[in-house]
């Protein structure tokens, strides 16, 4: 056991990004993640101690019980995870809640006599009863809501065994997306003594620059539970990015239960956060009595300044910044909605891989890695809690409890991450019904933004709305000055046509595209680039997610055919997003290259459409388009061909003939031609800088390539290698016709934890050790046990070479 827990210790202090890696590795916060025991279903007394739960399955947090396949595979009923039967239908993408039980033992130490202890979770999905010795110990009913438990009453001395309990309910209709089930994200074990200090009550406000200095104002507050101690002083640290310390200072405090201590200090010439150069600060806080240490913590912070006006639009340390931003959900494709640490930072990577330098988490408070990925990769940061106020979007939602729990649930999660200098606007809602009604969504639009500037007044304050197509009484002109008048920045889902007469008629405001559709990314675009008081826009969404099942769909449809929003069995993926479930970008991340002028030109080539019937794209899709020119069949039939730029004049080329020259659109960018397939090389040159891209049709496939995001990882599970699978011709291109299954083996210190492919339909292949490929690609997700080592995947397909790869872990 003293093996095992050093190697969990190590894995912790390695793997953590922020600063306070060596608490995390210390006794006061350790993970809690390791050797619970799970049950799926209805349990009678599982909450007492003497409960036999000898046949319990045992895992390690955190865990996703929706994204796992059935116990109970009925052929065209049930696939994988996947359900005709699913409550969520096509809002969870077919997956199935329940009720979950976990149950743990821990045992305290001789040293933990005198401790408070408390259990930290960040995120158990949805509603949570937690037990302690067969004693309810608290209730929790929002499941993107961290807390914090106070276990100590509950405790048996040390040398006796505690036995912890949850119980977890995703019941009905809950949730308009994937939001998965049970504990999806990492819990701790707190241990401080009576005399002590809270994260949550510390606040490092460094958003103030007085000429080459920074401001910085410091609080937090000192708890005393029942201590003699009178008198005690806060000692405060500040090293630089460097490791160095910068300033340090004390102060003497009367001790009361609780204790308010407040400091206001200049840091000289700091260096500042910003998206390109993220550097980031560490307080260090201490905390004495009678000259003896009580308690430290640490605490990661970024020194930038952040504005917004009409006139200058968003500025941060002083200049000013489009926020080329996307929406996202929270989940992890093929992993579900577990928060595994490097799945969180690799969403933010992909992200600014991809252009972005602004993110909105969309509609929840997302987990606390995340947020620190964003700080560490400088990622931007709109920080969302609701989707829904009083009035429900589905049955069993958020309306149940808003009364009796916002204020609380906002409250943890401006407490919880007001020290992230990534975010820069907290926003109290998306599309919510009561926005514009009087006098309900006034009073709940103030009651809402004085509790986050209770907790912090240095950030900006929105909501993210749509037009009133659900309040019909309603019209934008005329009413919706009351959506945004408690608020500071106005979001707008898909109203970028009001953007300039609302500025007509108030001239004041700060406006950005909260949520847009990717075929409209130009007008949004062109709208950002042209107005200072637009500063951004938000596309719906920059990566795939589980759920909203067909949301973004292109049909060819034969007149007077439906066409539905959303896509039933067996779609199980919005496919609204610029990135795919496995990382690669689709057509219309290409496209916002041009546009965010990541690139010079680039194109694609729609799909042609059956004679009788048209195309037609609903309003988050994306035309049938590919970048590819693989179209074998089609042979001398016209295909239609878009190229991409912001030069004047495009050239296409086939085989090295001129196909033709064309202007590109001021409005959209794109020039269209026609012509006959003909396999080969197509290139697209801009007339003007001779920039150019090309499409090769790829030969027959020949071989397997993979490629590891990372292959050399650490031995913990929190760290994860993603390994692309590629279905390649002789000369290395990706065959993107290729489709056929392909079989994942893995030895050593690891294991695959999911395969499977990026496509919105293909439930037998999602993590599955046997996917077909999509588009030629496949992936899978390795996670190393914590033992030093090697891992090798092997990846085999009847008629091709075997491939393997070898993943070291450290």
């Amino acid at each position: 056991m003293k093996t095992v827990s050093k190697l969990l210790l190590i894995c912790v202090l390695l793997f953590t990004l922020s600063p306070d890696a060596l608490l995390h590795a210390s006794d006061r916060k350790t993970l809690f993640d390791k050797n619970w025991k799970f049950h799926l279903g209805i349990v009678a007394n599982a909450e007492q101690p003497e409960y036999n739960d000898s046949r319990w399955r045992v895992l390690d947090l955190p865990h996703d019980w929706s994204v796992e396949p059935l116990p109970f595979q009925k052929e065209g009923v049930t696939i994988g995870p996947f359900s005709r039967m699913s409550e969520g239908n096509v809002d969870t993408g077919q997956t199935v809640g329940g009720e979950g039980w976990y149950r743990k033992e821990f045992t305290l130490s001789g040293s933990d006599a005198d401790k408070r202890i408390v259990l930290y979770f960040e995120g158990v999905y949805n509603q949570s009863e937690l037990w302690i010795n067969g004693k309810k110990a608290n209730f929790n009913v929002y499941g993107y809501t961290s807390y914090k438990v106070d276990i100590t009453p509950y405790l048996n001395v040390p040398g006796i065994p505690n036995t912890i309990a949850m119980k977890v309910v995703n019941a009905g209709r809950n949730s308009r997306w994937y939001a998965g089930s049970g504990i999806f994200r990492h819990v701790w074990l707190i241990k401080t003594n009576k005399l002590y200090l809270d994260k949550w009550d510390t606040f490092v406000d460094a958003s103030e620059l007085q000429k080459k200095d920074a401001v910085i104002k410091f609080s937090t507050v000192i708890h005393n539970e029942g201590l003699q101690n009178k008198s005690g002083k806060i000692g405060i640290k500040i090293y630089s990015p460097a490791g160095n310390e910068v300033f340090s200072t004390s102060q003497d405090v009367e001790l009361s239960d609780e204790t308010p201590v407040a400091a206001s200090f200049s840091i000289k010439k700091p260096e500042l956060w910003s998206v390109d150069t993220p550097l980031l600060y560490t307080a260090e806080v201490s905390l004495f009595s009678d000259e003896k240490e009580y308690d430290k913590i640490t605490v990661p912070f970024g020194i930038r300044t952040i504005s917004f006006s009409a006139e200058k639009g968003f500025l941060l340390n002083g200049k000013p910044m489009k926020l080329k931003g996307g929406c996202i959900h929270h989940d992890n494709g093929l992993l579900g909605a577990a928060a595994i640490d490097r799945a969180e930072e690799r969403k933010v990577e992909l992200l600014k891989a991809n252009g972005y330098n602004a993110v909105r988490c969309s509609h929840n408070q997302v987990s606390e890695h995340f947020l620190d990925a964003c700080d560490k990769h400088g990622i931007l940061v709109i920080h969302e809690t609701f989707d829904q106020w009083q009035r429900a979007k589905r049955e069993q939602d958020y309306h149940q409890f808003f009364d009796e729990w916002s204020d609380r649930d906002l409250a943890a999660s401006v407490r919880r991450d007001r020290n992230h200098p990534s975010i820069i606007m907290w926003s109290i809602g998306n599309e919510v019904e009561q926005r514009a009604d009087e006098p309900e969504g006034d009073l709940i639009s103030k009651r809402l933004v004085n509790t986050i500037r209770q907790y912090d007044t240095s950030r900006f304050t929105t909501i993210g709305s749509n037009d009133f197509w659900d309040r019909r009484h309603f019209t934008w002109d005329k009413d919706s000055y009351r959506i945004f008048r408690n608020l500071d920045v106005a979001g707008y889902n898909y109203v970028w046509h009001k953007y300039e007469s609302d500025h007509a008629a108030y001239p004041d405001r700060v406006i950005y595209g909260s949520e847009s559709y990717p075929k409209e990314a130009a007008q949004n675009w062109n709208l950002v680039e042209k107005h200072p008081y637009i500063i951004g826009d938000f596309v719906w969404t920059a990566i795939d997610y589980l759920g909203e099942a067909g949301l973004a769909h292109a049909l060819e449809l034969a007149p007077g055919e439906h066409n539905p929003q959303f896509m039933g069995w067996p779609w199980y993926n919005g496919w609204c997003g610029d990135i795919d479930l496995c990382g690669d970008k689709k057509p219309q991340s290409y496209y916002r290259d041009v546009l965010w002028r990541e690139r010079p030109i680039t194109m694609a080539v729609h799909a042609p459409v059956t004679p009788g019937k048209q195309e037609v794209v609903n309003g988050w899709g994306w035309p049938n388009e590919l970048v590819s020119w693989n179209w074998k069949g089609r042979e001398g039939q016209t295909m239609t061909v878009n190229v991409y730029s912001r030069s004047p004049k495009v050239k296409l080329y086939l085989n090295d003939r001129l196909v033709g020259e064309k202007e590109t659109g001021k409005e959209n960018y794109t020039a269209t031609f026609e012509l006959p397939y003909e396999p080969g090389t197509l290139k697209a040159v801009n007339s003007k800088g001779r920039e150019e891209f090309i499409l090769k049709t790829a030969g027959a496939p020949a071989a397997i390539r993979l490629t590891a995001d990372r292959s050399r990882i650490k031995a913990c599970k929190d760290d994860l290698s993603y390994v692309k699978i590629e279905v390649v011709d002789e000369d290395g291109n990706v065959v993107p016709d290729a489709f056929f299954p392909v079989k994942i083996e893995y030895s050593g210190e690891g294991r695959v934890i999911a395969g499977g492919n990026a496509a919105y339909d293909d439930m037998e292949s999602f993590r599955s050790l046997t996917p077909k490929t999509f588009r030629g690609r496949a992936i899978a997700i390795v996670q190393p046990t914590e033992e030093k080592g090697g891992i090798q995947v092997k990846v085999s397909a009847e008629g091709l070479p075997d491939a393997s790869i070898a993943i070291e872990t450290h």
